[in-house]
């Protein structure tokens, strides 16, 4: 009799997490297209300063500790960090704004804590937030959909003038958000008394709609290559549009529609390249779905309640909080055990090995 020996059938070929990164990165290309033909050559201004910080600062704090750079730099993960909160900010914003951020993310939330793998929160998210915190105006002042080319365009030359700081932005080149302008427009005033109104710049909503269909079709890359899971933007876009419904049913004249809040901010951006962060996110199957599910609530909470309207960064965090005690719950049996191995958390950057 003869033993014919297999890998067992859950094994999976590895992969490294520099392959990984460079697969997000390629999906960011979507949306870091789209941002720019709407609000023009800040966007790739903001995007490209901030990743080479990110590489810099990593390398530089590398050299401090003592330790080699070249292994960490190649998993591509400060590369990714820095796209992914240069893309969050305003295309004005100056240099040392987003040098602030960069120090916050690299220095502060990753390496500080041992760096990746070791990082509690999402290190762009850290970045963010203490600039939203400490610069509300600088981070409120998104720039107006002119375009990339014509008349009414910011040319490079202008747009590297507001990186300098040497130009300052003018109110025709600037307007709130969607999120920002609706939340803000008085308890007394109805939601069809301010869309009459046009309280936003020409094309505003159509920016900001197809740059978040631009983050979707980069979703479905990740999903597709199996970079991510299905389990966290599924849940947190699904808990996010619940609520939205349940809100606007209740008083369509002061809440925005569900619609609205899925494709007026950065709600699908969050969803398919924050919260699925494999370092800071929950882990098990079951976990993803309720860190998922809390996020999208707490969006929607703090969009309605809080004082940011946005709040994709702060409801990001706040889970990252919980991610400890969503884990310890939520871990599945192992093959050949009775119960499940509570308190014992595994990072990787693949789903975790399940078994039913």
């Amino acid at each position: 009799m003869s033993l014919i020996h297999t890998s067992s059938p859950h094994a999976r070929a590895t992969t490294s997490t520099g392959r990984v990164m460079g697969w997000v990165l390629l999906a960011t290309l979507p949306g870091i297209a789209t941002l720019t033909g709407f609000f023009g050559w800040g966007v790739l201004i903001n995007v490209l300063f901030a990743a080479g910080l990110g590489v810099g600062l990593e390398a530089l704090v590398l050299r401090l500790r003592a330790r080699p750079p070249g292994v960490t730099l190649r998993d591509n993960s400060a590369l990714v960090s820095g796209v992914l909160l240069g893309v969050s900010l305003p295309p004005f914003a100056p240099w040392w704004l987003i040098l602030m951020g960069m120090v916050a993310a690299i220095v502060v939330a990753k390496q500080l804590f041992g760096g990746l793998g070791q990082n509690p929160f999402n290190p762009a998210m850290v970045g963010y937030a203490l600039l939203l915190i400490a610069f509300p105006v600088e981070m409120t002042r998104w720039a107006a959909p002119l375009g990339l080319f014509g008349a009414e365009a910011i040319g490079p030359g202008e747009a590297w003038g507001h990186f300098l700081g040497t130009v300052a932005p003018s109110d025709a080149m600037t307007g709130a958000t969607p999120l920002d302008a609706f939340k803000h427009k008085g308890e007394t005033v109805l939601a069809s008394e301010f869309w009459a109104d046009e309280p936003l710049p020409p094309g505003t909503l159509n920016a900001w709609h197809t740059t978040a269909l631009a983050w979707l079709v980069g979703g479905a890359l990740l999903l597709f290559k199996r970079i991510i899971s299905w389990h966290i933007p599924a849940s947190l876009l699904g808990a996010l549009l619940v609520l939205a419904t349940l809100m606007y049913a209740s008083d369509p004249s002061h809440h925005g529609s569900p619609l609205f809040h899925l494709l007026g901010g950065a709600a699908i951006f969050g969803a398919f390249f924050i919260a699925t962060d494999p370092v800071s996110a929950a882990t098990s199957r079951k976990g993803k779905l309720y860190y998922g599910a809390a996020i999208g609530v707490l969006i929607m909470l703090i969009r309605q309640w809080g004082a940011y309207p946005d709040a994709v960064a702060f409801a990001v965090l706040l889970l990252n909080f919980a991610v400890p005690f969503i884990d310890y719950y939520t871990r599945p049996r192992t093959y050949g055990h009775a119960r499940p191995n509570r308190g014992i958390k595994v990072r990787q950057i693949d789903d975790d090995e399940e078994a039913s």
